[in-house]
């Protein structure tokens, strides 16, 4: 196992701290979350039901004798646990890396926390190394190819890739993100947008940082 797979099974597992006996949880998706879901399995904590964030994630869940409801049968999400592609300072964050970005973004808007759990390597001064995801509208995606273009970024078109929602993604190279949210607002208007993968109106509330040092917990 590498270092990094070692930093994720160590914050996967701090995550298992922070599930609400009781509550419905909230679960992402990516390979940090996979390790979450087996960890908060064998851990045995009584949980009514999972809210899920994707199709990938809901095999795992189910596979693993978990309840699966449907956000909308939710009133309340006290915790919604996810990874991150990205995250500053501010912990405003880049999502999408796994196509899931539009479901994320709609459990995490529920939450009352949102628990991120990432390796030291996903932690940034400044968004934008990884490559911003955009879910488009398919019959858009040449007019908001031109329009992220217009912004300043080199967009590309993830071929071969649909999202549980049946749209495409766009993934915008070469950015800078000084202004996330500002950013994440300014796409979100392009016509043919169904959201992209800044988390910046609606960030992280909690950090759990694999550090070859140990599981740093951060607060906003």
């Amino acid at each position: 196992m590498s270092s990094q797979d070692e930093l994720k099974r160590a914050v996967a597992q701090a995550a298992v701290r922070h599930v609400q006996p009781g509550a419905v949880l909230g679960v992402g998706t990516g390979s940090t979350v996979d390790l979450f879901i087996d960890a908060f399995a064998a851990a045995g904590i009584a949980v009514p039901a999972a809210v899920s964030s994707s199709e990938r994630s809901t095999r795992r869940l189910l596979g693993l004798g978990i309840r699966i409801v449907d956000l909308n049968e939710v009133e309340e999400l006290p915790v919604y646990i996810d990874g991150a592609d990205e995250i500053d300072t501010r912990f405003c964050m880049i999502k999408g890396g796994g196509a899931a970005l539009t479901r994320e973004k709609i459990i995490a808007a529920v939450a009352r926390c949102f628990v991120c759990i990432a390796d030291a390597s996903k932690r940034v001064a400044v968004l934008g190394r990884f490559p911003l995801p955009v879910e488009v509208i398919p019959l858009a995606r040449s007019h908001v190819t031109r329009e992220l273009a217009a912004l300043g970024g080199q967009p590309k078109w993830r071929e071969g890739v649909t999202t549980d929602n049946g749209n495409v993604i766009i993934d915008v190279h070469g950015l800078r993100i000084d202004d996330p949210a500002g950013l994440e607002a300014r796409i979100n208007q392009i016509v043919g947008v169904v959201t992209n993968g800044l988390f910046a109106a609606r960030g992280a509330d909690v950090l759990l940082l694999g550090t070859p040092g140990g599981v740093q917990e951060l607060r906003r």
